[in-house]
């Protein structure tokens, strides 16, 4: 059914989302962002659904932008490249939105919209090995599309310790910063993602429907005026030259022209 995606459903109604390209350390692509915003739907109304948890296949949980997509956005019109940031802006919405708890395994690195992936879950619980990092400005562009759920989860605070210098850092600082709850070894994570689970089996999924809709609401808010404007603002900088410059030397293997020598 799917190409980017698996889905798998216990019988206490816990659906695993994986993110299934362990070859490209599960990097957003065209095709996975609109699996995922259609398994987001499906999941979101199917009533044996309890729960579901969001992991990825291999050793990353999720590395970003594809690099074919970054391509694709390079080579492609100003109106065509706000189409498809706002794909994968409606994706992220879409996670964060569905009207069921969203539980993180964070099995590996997570980097640029992995960061985004954590940040639209309920709660995510990582090994400790894994490393995080807001990469973007690295390659001339900006965390525009996650921005708002990373903020929503980590704070204005939070945030400027690592929204703007592209540092890679460990899980014990993500958890500090509030990206994820817990960072445990490798040999429990299991054991952590189901003491997150367990509780929602004994509550009205209609009740965790509302609450979590509820809390949504009283957080900051994350309107279709607010997704627009960070679009715009990725866009604005895929039109720049520092994005043609970060781009073309990460292709090119090389430092670009600001890299300190």
């Amino acid at each position: 059914m799917y190409e980017t995606i698996s889905i798998e459903t216990d019988t206490r109604g816990v659906a695993t989302l994986t993110l299934d390209r362990a070859e490209k350390h599960n990097s957003l692509s065209a095709t996975m962002i609109r699996e995922l915003t259609e398994a987001a739907g499906v999941l979101g109304e199917d009533d044996d659904v309890r729960v579901v948890v969001l992991t990825g296949a291999g050793k990353s949980f999720c590395a970003g932008g594809d690099l074919g997509w970054m391509q694709d956005q390079m080579a492609a019109d100003p109106d065509t490249r706000f189409v498809e940031a706002r794909k994968l802006a409606e994706m992220l919405k879409a996670l964060n939105e569905m009207p069921k708890p969203l539980i993180g395994r964070v099995q590996g690195q997570a980097f640029g919209g992995g960061i985004g992936m954590c940040c639209v879950c309920d709660v995510a619980i990582a090994v400790d090995r894994a490393k995080f990092g807001l990469t973007e400005t690295r390659l001339g562009l900006i965390p525009a599309t996650i921005g708002p759920y990373v903020l929503a989860r980590i704070g204005e605070a939070m945030a400027r310790r690592v929204f703007m210098n592209a540092r890679i850092f460990g899980a014990a600082e993500a958890q500090r910063l509030g990206i994820v709850a817990h960072a445990v070894p490798e040999d429990a994570l299991d054991a952590a993602v189901e003491e997150e689970v367990v509780p929602y089996l004994s509550c009205a999924p209609g009740a965790v429907a509302a609450a979590k809709a509820l809390a949504r609401r009283l957080g900051p808010p994350i309107t279709d005026d607010v997704i627009d404007d960070t679009i715009g603002a990725l866009v604005t900088c895929w039109e720049g030259d520092e994005a043609k410059e970060g781009i073309g030397a990460f292709f090119d293997k090389r430092k670009p022209g600001w890299a300190a020598r």
